[in-house]
């Protein structure tokens, strides 16, 4: 076999590939075929269901009737990515810069959480965040807040909640990104009279797009299609699109609209990834074509 491999070098690397491939075919090329097809059937699961093109009016009649909870989803996974940025970004920063020996603690803080269920995690808000909560029961016993006033149950809970969840997953690819920025790219920088926050601007902030890149990715794509935090966390007014196709496969057993709800998630956040891709030019940076 050793003797085969040194002849044929070439096909060396699509033997490494040819196991995460083969996952990929099996577990997401093979399930999204079978979902795209389950998007043109009609009929209900007591008579049956019959498969057609003619059905493509499936996704037409599912856009035009969950129109705001697709809306809703991009406005909530949106502002739960830029509010984990902003929190993650310094925090990266001052552990890959200024950690020194406790970097591997402070890493292990980031990740502690994911030793706890993601359930537990969300239902740990609604304790936090309820009328009479550890934040805002002291607040009203103070005066400081109406008796009326909330959080829980509203649109900002249920973005807290996403943000704390999916923290990490934007801290720690931008922690990779600036742990291998070359630190005498800055020293230099400032020696060459340039401020800190000149350095920053143009050393530090565009080599770690890459990392910004991979955490926005990260966050935003489960974030949109999250249904936990709006389902404890919110109301029925709040519902995120994750939350109608449960809804849909799991309790209205309606899978020609849940599986066209589910392509039409899955096409606009590959069309969104490829337009931010873009406009970020990571493929630059990282040294693409």
């Amino acid at each position: 076999m050793g003797g085969f491999l040194r002849r044929h070098k070439r096909i060396i690397p699509y033997l490494l590939l040819a196991p995460g491939l083969l996952w990929l075919a099996v577990f997401y090329v093979v399930p999204g075929i079978q979902m795209f097809v389950t998007s043109l059937w009609s009929g209900t699961l007591e008579t049956g269901y019959e498969f057609s093109l003619s059905n493509v009016s499936n996704y037409t009649a599912a856009l035009e009737r969950f129109a705001p909870q697709f809306i809703r989803s991009v406005v909530y996974g949106g502002a739960a990515t830029i509010l984990t940025f902003a929190i993650s970004y310094p925090l990266a920063y001052t552990i890959a810069f200024r950690g020194g020996r406790y970097k591997n603690l402070l890493l292990f803080l980031v990740v502690a959480p994911f030793f706890t269920s993601f359930l537990l995690r969300t239902l740990s808000w609604k304790i936090i965040l309820g009328d009479t909560g550890i934040l805002l029961g002291p607040l009203k016993a103070a005066g400081l807040l109406p008796d009326e006033f909330r959080v829980l149950a509203t649109p900002v809970a249920v973005i807290f909640g996403i943000t704390y969840n999916f923290l990490p997953f934007m801290t720690l690819p931008i922690y990779v990104s600036l742990e291998k920025i070359d630190k005498r790219l800055v020293e230099a920088a400032e020696d060459l009279y340039a401020s800190s926050i000149g350095a920053f601007r143009r050393i530090t902030l565009p080599l770690s797009l890459p990392g910004v890149f991979a955490g926005s990715l990260l966050t935003f794509i489960p974030a949109m299609g999250d249904y936990v935090n709006a389902e404890l966390l919110g109301n029925p007014e709040t519902t995120m699109i994750g939350n109608v196709i449960q809804n849909q496969f799991l309790v209205q057993n309606n899978y020609p609209t849940a599986s066209a709800l589910s392509f039409l998630l899955m096409a606009g956040i590959l069309i969104a990834v490829l337009v931010y891709a873009r406009l970020l030019g990571t493929e630059e940076l990282s040294g693409g074509v």
